[in-house]
């Protein structure tokens, strides 16, 4: 009998990585990285408390492929974060894996080169890389989490972390979720539905008990003590989900669930119809609502390169553009700088105007 058959059959080829720990060792945290990192988190966490007035706003590419022009943009987005840091506070989107349907390019961990290659140890190290530069120029970063291993090798460097639409429903996110050091926003599934995003918030709020990675690349069983600060994100499925109906509606369900009434807007995805042309038009929405008294919206999104638009991919690697996506489309930066400087004087006359009474679905009983 022939035992070498019962497993593996289907496995080409493991190669062995670099444990989180030597990773760690190989691009440590700087004092300056670490003083972004701590800072970000409880300020995120002040306007998830509703302490701080000011919206977050996560903003970036739809998906990292060239660090060096993700830092372009990163230190275009810094100098804005500052102009703007009484109204907004403002998150760079660093997302270095992509959720798939069925095929196509994983993201800058999964396939670095963009040539089906696979070099992942070479993968987290440009990512982690990239991170330690982001968080030195004092811009925060955000991601979404899609591999559960990856929180060990660069989960220190992220102040704000997202489980996707694809991933909401998923027990392994949701426990994974109650162990991470920083707010975690949940979206709704693909469909607009909001249960898979409310389950989970309530899943990550719990302890867990689940097999994991340690630091040094040993199996091991992970306890944790649950996530104190997930949210919503409504993403839009098939329809829109940013209107005020749909916030009131998203409002009613937490309330129902007992869960913080805490709400961010994805401007772009379903939202915008996948146009990133439509995200101002989502935003301005969104800026509206709170100039009529909404206090449950936390934050928003918006999807932003270099350069507008995306690129057909795949491409010979020396045929891509650096600057401009290849996977959804985005937002030129010059469009991007215009709505978040007009959102942020929007903000001003709002928070320095008499508070308007709460609508009664966002006042809290007494």
């Amino acid at each position: 009998m022939n035992y070498a058959s019962l497993e593996d059959s289907n496995v080409d080829n493991v190669s062995v990585l670099s444990t989180p720990q030597q990773v760690k060792n190989d691009l440590p945290q700087s004092a300056a990285s670490m003083r972004t990192v701590q800072h970000a988190r409880e300020e995120l966490e002040r306007i998830l408390d509703g302490e701080d007035r000011r919206l977050f706003a996560v903003v970036g590419p739809c998906s990292i492929h060239h660090p060096d022009a993700a830092l372009e943009y990163a230190e275009k987005l810094k100098s804005l974060a500052t102009a703007v840091s009484d109204t907004l506070f403002i998150v760079m989107r660093v997302y270095v894996e992509k959720p798939r349907s069925s095929t196509g390019w994983k993201g800058l961990i999964n396939d670095p080169y963009l040539n089906e290659t696979f070099q992942m140890d070479k993968g987290i190290r440009l990512a982690r890389r990239l991170l330690l530069d982001v968080a030195e120029l004092g811009l925060p970063a955000a991601t979404e989490w899609l591999d559960t291993l990856l929180p060990q090798y660069i989960g220190d460097l992220v102040s704000l972390g997202v489980i996707g639409a694809r991933t909401s429903e998923a027990q392994t996110h949701r426990e994974m979720a109650s162990g991470l050091s920083m707010p975690i926003g949940f979206k709704n599934a693909t469909d607009g539905s909001l249960d898979a995003a409310l389950n989970g918030m309530r899943s990550a709020m719990q302890a867990h008990h689940f097999l994991g990675l340690s630091a040094n690349g040993l199996p091991a069983s992970i306890s944790t003590t649950g996530n104190a600060y997930p949210h919503v994100v409504l993403r839009g499925g098939r329809e829109p989900n940013y209107t005020a109906e749909h916030i009131a509606e998203c409002v009613a369900a937490l309330a129902r669930a007992r869960l913080p009434r805490r709400i961010v807007v994805d401007c772009s995805h379903g939202n915008s119809g996948k146009n990133p042309r439509r995200q101002p038009f989502v935003l301005n929405q969104v800026v509206q609502q709170l100039e009529q008294g909404n206090r449950s919206i936390k934050g928003f999104m918006l999807e932003s390169h270099l350069e507008g638009g995306q690129q057909a991919f795949p491409l010979e690697a020396h045929r891509v553009n650096p600057r401009c996506s290849i996977t959804d489309a985005c937002l030129e930066w010059t469009a991007t700088e215009r709505v978040l400087r007009e959102t942020h004087g929007r903000l001003q006359r709002l928070f320095h105007a008499k508070a308007p009474a709460l609508p009664r679905h966002e006042r809290t009983p007494q």
